[in-house]
């Protein structure tokens, strides 16, 4: 008698999760192609309803949402993607808002936002808003934006430089040094003692104990 061997099962498919772990360790483009692709339609329903006809306008931003993902999440693992892509996306499309706001007649100054990981990630708490529920959360968020950027203005050169170029142009530790003249530790603290005034002037918390010169190198 022969015995007939079951062909093997087809794999799963990975989940989100795996298929990020496996991104930020092998660096493979195509497993976070893969992953944007899962969630392309509600990247590019987000980036519709904020940036409104033609949609060639939502299209761009969703591929420039997806080149600015290669860098972000070598740094960055969330742990409910959905809910941080989702966020994520709705912030590119209020600063690309604010941009052509810049670019009118009289259009204020560019608001600059530095979102925590884990303030992103609140968003996993809930179910991903509706129409009028983004609405409103975009109104939120400009009216926040507006008080982060005036809240800018407040800090040294050395904190306010090293926000911008590590957290909105999304250079290393070291990109940020070579860049100011500064080393790796100065860059650290000022980044650290940055984001805990930045936190105290929008919270109106009191002024915290003087952090160390140089936070500790790792």
């Amino acid at each position: 008698m022969f015995f007939r061997r079951s062909p093997p099962a087809a794999a799963a498919p990975l989940s989100d999760q795996e298929l990020l772990a496996r991104y930020r360790l092998r660096g493979d483009v195509a497993d976070l192609g893969e992953l944007f692709d899962r969630h392309l339609p509600m990247v590019f329903a987000t980036c519709r309803r904020y940036l409104a006809p033609p949609d060639e306008d939502a299209q761009d931003a969703s591929m420039q949402l997806f080149e600015y993902l290669v860098g972000a999440l070598q740094k960055h693992a969330p742990d409910n993607f959905p809910a941080w892509l989702h966020a994520t996306a709705r912030n590119h499309c209020l600063m690309q808002l604010r941009a052509r706001q810049r670019a009118g007649p009289s259009a204020g100054p560019l608001v600059v936002s530095f979102p925590d990981a884990a303030d992103v990630e609140l968003a996993a708490a809930r179910h991903l808003p509706d129409a009028a529920a983004a609405d409103e959360a975009a109104a939120t968020t400009e009216t926040t934006l507006q008080a982060l950027e005036h809240a800018l203005t407040q800090l040294p050169d050395g904190q306010r430089r090293c926000l911008e170029l590590f957290f909105l142009e999304n250079k290393s530790y070291h990109e940020v040094a070579g860049a100011l003249g500064l080393d790796i530790g100065q860059v650290k603290s000022h980044l650290q003692n940055g984001k805990r005034t930045l936190r105290r002037l929008l919270t109106d918390d009191p002024a915290p104990a003087a952090a160390p010169a140089h936070a500790p190198r790792r």
